[in-house]
């Protein structure tokens, strides 16, 4: 159950894995967390395109979508942003939060990351969490990784963000594709100190 009044800004990427944002959502959202949530262009796109299913733009109506998704209509708080709205209060650096989480992060998204380049409010926030020294995790979804993407990710882990690609483990037994995808959540959320997903975690031998 979270006790920070601090929120924590949830952004979605254009990258394939959209799983992985509502899983996240669904668990912090239960665990009453106040998220600021901001997708890029992009994954309006990349959810027709997995899902069939057209994303709403208006912000309102964009919250509702989200909750429906996670299936978690009432607890916590959740803000939508435009993508193109720079001027939201996550665009500051005088706007505290608990971090950032990026997920899942599109190597065009690490690109423009890695060269301070902010061409959204996706980008910006990250950009912003960077500056002021703050947490920022980012979920790369691609493979292979080329030289490009490889010193693009070593730039940012340089500057201090933890990545954390989407790949999962199988000492904890998963049985579905969720318990797959809950386990990259977990060891995401545990760079930002955030414990609120239920996976087994490794205990040593038997």
């Amino acid at each position: 159950m979270s006790t920070s009044p601090k929120p924590l800004i949830l952004g979605i990427s254009g990258a394939s894995g959209l799983i992985y944002a509502v899983r996240a959502l669904k668990f912090l959202l239960a665990a009453e967390y106040t998220i600021e949530l901001v997708a890029s262009k992009s994954t309006y796109m990349v959810w027709q395109a997995e899902q069939d299913i057209r994303m709403p733009a208006d912000p309102e109506a964009q919250e509702k979508f989200w909750r429906q998704q996670a299936g978690v209509p009432l607890l916590g708080k959740l803000r939508c942003h435009p993508w193109s709205d720079v001027g939201a209060g996550i665009a500051s650096g005088s706007f505290k939060t608990l971090g950032m989480i990026i997920m899942p992060c599109s190597m065009s998204t690490v690109a423009k990351l890695a060269v301070g380049m902010s061409s959204d409010l996706l980008e910006r926030a990250a950009d912003v969490q960077i500056k002021e020294g703050r947490k920022l995790v980012i979920v790369p979804r691609e493979t292979p990784f080329s030289l490009i993407h490889l010193r693009n990710l070593t730039t940012l882990a340089e500057t201090g963000v933890r990545v954390v690609p989407a790949i999962p483990a199988w000492y904890h037994n998963p049985q579905t594709i969720e318990d797959l995808v809950d386990f990259v959540i977990a060891r995401a959320l545990d760079q930002l100190d955030i414990d609120c997903i239920p996976i087994q975690r490794w205990q040593g031998h038997l």
